[in-house]
């Protein structure tokens, strides 16, 4: 078995009825996987909750403190979007600590390929900023201990429907971690234009690719299939993490894009082809995607494809 996958029943109670960030999303994907006899398939990993000091590679130790306050005081909303009740917190830290876990399996070897189903989601949590239904950015904080591990160069891949903010933010003057971005623009969090390109040392490390609403699989096949590619070979990583957003997909009810299940399926194989070329391990972490079938359709056809290449 190549291929891990990185869930635990802990990440169903961080818990808002009627938010369209839920428990539901968890219990759709894992429902699917079941459904698709894709569990026995792949390596089971139990994740582990993230030590404060790791989650602090990425965030600011008072911001961390305050969520812990927020969620021991019961929760609410920390920002117009983003809810936290009394075990957020606990939740948040495995959800990091699903990402690390991950990225410790594909370390020793074993494995080449891990899927996070994690949540609450990351990419657009900032150093001290709770945002768009993200706590701490579990991506992020996954770079950051490569890097403190040794690792030279880190290649990020987001194709989430919405632009990460957070995590472009923190390696915006970076040259050891490439971020690269698809997302539809201008849109939430209204970030992610193809003027920024980083800064300082970090320069030419940051792609944005910025989408029109409409945009589907042609669009994405362009981009996937030819452009990301040669990103990823003239920057040559050591390891890929990647955002999977699947709010790309043509049945969401938050976004406007139009892309489908094969397109995604398309996406998928095309990074993990680039990966096994260039001999580089890639851990996938959940981010959006609220279509509770769309979900789990895409989930399980990154799976599939994961067992296949």
């Amino acid at each position: 078995m190549k291929t891990g996958l990185v869930y635990d029943d802990i990440y169903l109670r961080h818990n808002w009825k009627n938010h369209p960030e839920n428990m539901d999303r968890l219990i759709s994907i894992v429902q699917g996987l079941d459904r698709n006899r894709i569990l026995k398939h792949v390596e089971r990993i139990k994740p582990r909750r993230a030590k404060v000091e790791e989650v602090a590679f990425n965030h600011d130790p008072t911001y961390i403190q305050e969520v812990h306050d927020f969620c021991s005081a019961g929760g609410g909303y920390l920002d117009p979007d983003t809810y936290a009740v009394a075990e957020s917190y606990e939740v948040a830290l495995y959800a990091v600590g699903g990402v690390l876990e991950g990225i410790d399996a594909l370390l020793s070897g074993e494995l080449e390929t891990v899927f996070c189903a994690i949540r609450p989601p990351g990419h657009h949590a900032e150093y001290s900023k709770a945002m768009g239904f993200c706590l701490f950015n579990n991506v992020a904080v996954g770079a950051w201990y490569l890097l403190n591990k040794g690792f030279k160069r880190v290649f990020i891949i987001d194709f989430d429907a919405h632009h990460g903010n957070g995590t472009q933010k923190s390696f915006y003057e970076e040259d050891r971690v490439f971020y690269f971005s698809t997302h539809e623009y201008p849109f939430y969090p209204g970030t992610g234009s193809d003027k920024e390109r980083g800064a300082g040392k970090g320069l030419g490390y940051t792609y944005n690719v910025p989408l029109n609403a409409g945009a589907g699989d042609e669009e994405y096949e362009s981009i996937y299939g030819s452009l990301l590619p040669k990103l990823m070979k003239e920057y040559e990583p050591q390891f890929v993490l990647i955002s999977a957003g699947y709010d790309i997909h043509k049945d969401d009810p938050l976004t406007y894009l139009n892309v489908s299940t094969q397109g995604v399926r398309n996406i998928v194989k095309s990074i993990l082809i680039t990966c096994s070329e260039l001999n580089v391990p890639s851990l996938f972490a959940l981010e959006g995607g609220y279509n509770l079938k769309a979900l789990a359709e895409c989930v399980s056809a990154t799976m599939e494809i994961m067992l296949e290449v």
